[in-house]
């Protein structure tokens, strides 16, 4: 019989070492042992094969984080399930198509949205609804706590799906990644390996659970570590900095760091327990980077991940962190820029990034002829990503391919000129975007916002460009805005900018 590969496996190993271990630990300061851990997600998961559900079927999630939704994604792994976690700012048209798309079994949101979710489930699949609200309440809880606290977690290849994953629309209809134990399970390891996680340390967790980041890269690496989770439903800086004094690592996207920052009470003396400031999900300044050190003499550890592939390289735990940088291949993952023959490119050549490895995802929920477009011949995943290797191995991601900008026949990475602007003492941060042109068929336009009580002289600042940048890369425009759109984990919506200013 080959090895369960089951995610839960994991967390369950853990279980069996020490069950009165505190597991989590929320503000107010109740906890919960491994041990509960194992009997609530045991009892939601007889719960949900009592209702009726089937090894397969999916169940989406749109709720509040809580202790209690992460239960739940524990019990749909043991289960057999597949999770779906649906972003709170989903509205009613957008929900509608997730739910026709994905075909859940059973959809569970907060109780305040039990009503629209139905109506929304009624006008096109017609599957049940239930409430779960970040109190522990709600008619799952309720249904739950009569459940058996034993059960035997279902056998997994690596193969099984475990959770779909919806990916950004922005340049089409939002893509289901299908994500497999066997993805989750190479990847937890390689970060406990590389990030040294271990049963001594707690992880101060206040990201959002409905991605990659909070969902997978924190509460695995914490509970397969046997580490203890200092449970925050929401980042909150002035929280969030208190409690820095009883963790050791610390993960968040780069917004959050930039707003501890603004906060004096960010001090070395409370970071003194830390050991790991991490971040991903979006770029992060060279300005944070530095700023950070010298406010708590941490240096931030940078990473590099996706829906698609999980966590894929990270500068090192011990050695040279280098600002502005994602660091190297995790072990066993392999990675490579190309040119546009999708040849293998040498150090310093700037090229689409490739991916490689068991942390990469099973391919997009029905749409089979999409999978094989992101996939070359020889299973090589096509990451969107546009990056540049050092002569160390360290990977810098300069952008995406689809906000490259052509601009009378030359190839401008927007990056290369966001690094510039953001020197620029008058300049907090900036997005360099393409919109139509009828003379270049795109136009170089950088939208940038102002350091406090600023505003920024156009003409100058172009004349500045025009010092350190080859002509046709330089902005033909730049606006001021007082701040650029973001999605939920602080990736800015380049999309919108473009629609803004075209």
């Amino acid at each position: 019989m080959a090895d369960n590969v089951n995610m839960y496996q994991e967390v369950a190993r853990t279980v069996q070492r020490d069950r009165s271990r505190v597991a989590i630990e929320k503000q107010d300061g109740t906890t919960y042992t491994y041990g509960d851990v194992d009997s609530q997600s045991a009892r939601y998961a007889n719960y949900l094969l009592g209702s009726g559900l089937t090894r397969g079927d999916r169940v989406a999630v749109q709720v509040e984080k809580s202790v209690q939704s992460l239960f739940l994604y524990l019990a749909c792994l043991r289960a057999g399930l597949v999770y779906l976690p649906l972003n709170t700012a989903y509205r009613s048209s957008e929900l509608d198509y997730f739910l026709r798309d994905a075909e859940p079994g059973l959809v569970v949101v907060r109780p305040e949205n039990e009503s629209a979710m139905t109506e929304v489930s009624r006008a096109s699949i017609g599957v049940p609804v239930i409430t779960l609200d970040s109190d522990s309440g709600g008619h799952l809880v309720e249904q739950a706590a009569a459940a058996d606290s034993r059960f035997d977690t279902v056998d997994a290849t690596s193969d099984d799906l475990a959770v779909i994953i919806y990916t950004s629309g922005t340049t089409g209809r939002p893509k289901g990644a299908m994500v497999t134990h066997g993805n989750l399970v190479s990847n937890v390891r390689a970060l406990i390996d590389i990030w040294q996680f271990s049963n001594t340390d707690v992880l101060l967790h206040a990201l959002p659970i409905f991605h990659v980041h909070g969902l997978f890269v924190a509460n695995h690496c914490a509970l397969t570590a046997g580490a203890r989770l200092l449970w925050h439903e929401r980042f909150d800086p002035a929280a969030v900095i208190r409690d820095l004094q009883r963790a050791t690592v610390f993960m968040g996207v780069p917004t959050y760091y930039v707003r501890m920052l603004r906060d004096n009470s960010l001090t070395r003396d409370r970071c003194a327990n830390m050991r790991l400031f991490i971040s991903g999900s979006a770029p992060l300044l060279a300005e944070t980077h530095r700023a950070f050190e010298d406010r708590t003499g941490h240096r931030i550890l940078e990473r590099y991940g996706m829906s698609e592939a999980g966590m894929i390289a990270s500068n090192p735990c011990n050695g040279e962190r280098r600002a502005g940088t994602v660091g190297v291949a995790l072990p066993g993952i392999e990675v490579r820029a190309v040119d546009d023959t999708e040849q293998p490119l040498p150090a310093s050549e700037t090229g689409a990034i490739q991916v490689k490895g068991a942390n990469v995802f099973g391919g997009y929920w029905r749409m089979a002829d999409k999978t094989r477009q992101e996939f070359t011949e020889d299973g090589w995943f096509r990451t969107g990503d546009i990056g540049v290797f050092d002569g160390g191995g360290y990977l810098s991601i300069v952008g995406r391919a689809k906000d490259m900008i052509i601009t009378g026949g030359y190839n401008v990475y927007p990056k290369e000129i966001e690094l510039l602007l953001d020197e620029l003492p008058e300049v907090a941060e900036s997005a360099v975007v393409g919109v139509a042109h009828p003379d270049f068929g795109e136009a170089v336009t950088a939208v940038v916002v102002a350091q406090p009580n600023t505003v920024i002289d156009e003409v100058r600042t172009i004349t500045t460009l025009k010092t350190q940048l080859a002509g046709y890369k330089v902005p033909k425009r730049i606006y001021q805005i007082d701040e650029l759109p973001r999605n939920a984990m602080g990736k800015v919506q380049k999309n919108k900018l473009r629609e803004r200013f075209e």
